[in-house]
């Protein structure tokens, strides 16, 4: 099932005709060039492999040069691969618009969401703070985190202090509002994961 990349550009709203107001996030999907076809054959697999966001050549190792060459393209800066049944008609060097998600209801959209750095549990975990009063020292540290003799230990999967954010993340089944085919805007339901500007996937849900 093809997909598309895709730059998150922000959020605004959009009216339905009863006046009601819908929270939309913007998407530029697309244009994408398909620089690679793989097949059962030579690959094991049948896939495109396309890219998306122009890149400067001086900044694009010699052989990423070759390989988009060979596919007509200037090099591009993200490149991913969607697995595709055998029999399709993608070729190399084909590029691939929003229209392709124009009859599609419902969307999958991944992308890496906000990296918020070392954080601790109230924010990371949104665990309550203790007391404030009465000579606590505990009002934003953890409590226990472990237990008596047996066993002993910190169990796995304990929520702690630690990285928060700066992780891959999908939201399923977002519904589509809108297709801008002339300006390659998506616009979806709800928000997505990432900063502004920042990279994502976008492929219709199963």
């Amino acid at each position: 099932m093809i997909g598309l990349i895709g730059k998150k550009l922000g959020m605004t709203r959009t009216f339905e005709e009863s006046g009601r107001s819908i929270p939309v996030t913007v998407i530029q999907a697309g244009p994408c060039v398909i620089t690679q076809v793989k097949d059962e054959h030579s690959d094991g697999y049948s896939a495109i492999q396309m890219g998306f966001g122009a890149k400067k050549p001086k900044n694009t190792p010699m052989p990423m040069q070759g390989h988009f060459r060979k596919a007509g393209t200037d090099p591009l800066r993200t490149v991913i691969e969607f697995r595709l049944d055998e029999g399709h008609e993608y070729k190399m060097g084909d590029t691939v618009k929003v229209s392709v998600l124009a009859e599609a209801a419902l969307v999958d959209v991944t992308g890496t969401t906000k990296g918020r750095g070392f954080s601790g549990t109230i924010k990371r975990h949104n665990q309550h703070r203790g007391p404030a009063t009465h000579g606590s020292k505990n009002v934003r540290a953890m409590g226990s985190i472990g237990m008596h003799t047996f066993p002993g230990r910190v169990m796995p999967g304990k929520a702690m202090p630690g990285q928060y954010g700066n992780k891959q993340e999908t939201k399923k089944n977002l519904t589509v509002v809108a297709v801008d085919e002339e300006k390659n805007l998506i616009l979806v339901k709800g928000s997505v994961p990432g900063h502004k500007n920042g990279i994502v996937f976008i492929r219709p849900s199963r």
